[in-house]
């Protein structure tokens, strides 16, 4: 062949590697999302936070007896189950979900780069942009299972162990099973969202090392500092820039009529964290030599 003839061959031999790409443009994610959810240790993650709901339950309805007094929530409870998952999401909060966001969005590029298959997915050719968004889906979608899990469950066993029937919102009105529903897997999407900018503070923390543990460590502490910094007074001027300042902001999904102030508010937040965070992951990933 000839050198003109080889020079027109080289377009179509790209175009030819190039079309498999264009005609499945969300393998990668979908290969992520299995990944993830393959796991072992995503089951047991999962598994750990579906206890929450149930021991909850039961432990109001074995030490309960509605006219002991205690807490307001567990007579809640005791009334209506269905307060079960807003009790178990409540309680999922400042530890147990960012404990398990931090592990997932700790290993988004440590986990690859650990293993060596990080160079195997840029040769591909993946592209580094690509790379880290479809990382951060993965851990996106990890974090709306967590909280629509603890809701599912909270919900069903709340209905097994107490009796269920209108529920009084905060500002004192009462709405059907249906209505709260709705209003549930709306609390549901506030506290997912709630963990993107831990999201996002984990895949950059992901990129600083080849160790997938120490950037999940570095992960869950530093959503703990955030939580104690927010309950110092001291500090109230620092408060509203906090990632988890807002984390348990959702009040409003429980008044009638819902008011998104708080989730408007909250994800202006989290797109900060995500914006930033995000910008300084792949400054670092772009920069990362994965055949070293």
């Amino acid at each position: 062949m000839s050198l003109p003839d080889t020079a027109r061959a080289l377009p179509d031999a790209e175009a030819d590697a190039e079309t498999p790409r264009r005609q499945r443009p969300f393998a990668l994610l979908g290969s992520e999302l299995a990944l993830v959810f393959r796991r072992r240790r995503t089951w047991a993650m999962l598994g750990a936070l579906a206890l929450v709901p149930i021991l909850i339950a039961v432990a109001v309805k074995l030490t309960t007896d509605g006219d002991d007094g205690g807490p307001a929530f567990l007579g809640d409870i005791t009334n209506n189950g269905l307060f079960v998952a807003f009790t178990a999401l409540t309680v999922s909060i400042p530890l147990f979900l960012p404990l398990t966001v931090g592990v997932v969005a700790g290993d988004t590029v440590a986990g690859e780069a650990s293993h060596g298959t990080i160079r195997y997915l840029l040769v591909a050719p993946t592209g580094r942009v690509r790379f880290i968004l479809v990382k951060f889906a993965g851990a996106v979608a990890f974090c709306l299972a967590a909280t629509l899990l603890v809701v599912l469950v909270g919900a069903a066993i709340g209905a097994v162990l107490f009796p269920i029937g209108p529920v009084t919102l905060l500002s004192g009105t009462q709405v059907g099973g249906a209505s709260y529903a709705g209003r549930a897997l709306l609390l549901a999407l506030y506290v997912a969202m709630s963990m993107l900018g831990l999201v996002a503070i984990g895949m950059f923390a992901s990129t600083l090392t080849n160790v997938p543990v120490g950037a999940m460590a570095a992960t869950v502490v530093l959503a703990g500092a955030s939580q104690v910094l927010d309950q110092l007074p001291q500090l109230d001027w620092l408060h509203p820039y906090l990632f988890s300042h807002q984390w348990l902001g959702f009040g409003d999904l429980l008044r009638d009529p819902i008011s998104f102030d708080s989730f408007g508010s909250n994800a202006l937040l989290q797109l900060g964290y995500v914006v930033v965070f995000g910008a300084l992951a792949y400054s670092r990933f772009a920069s990362k030599d994965i055949l070293s």
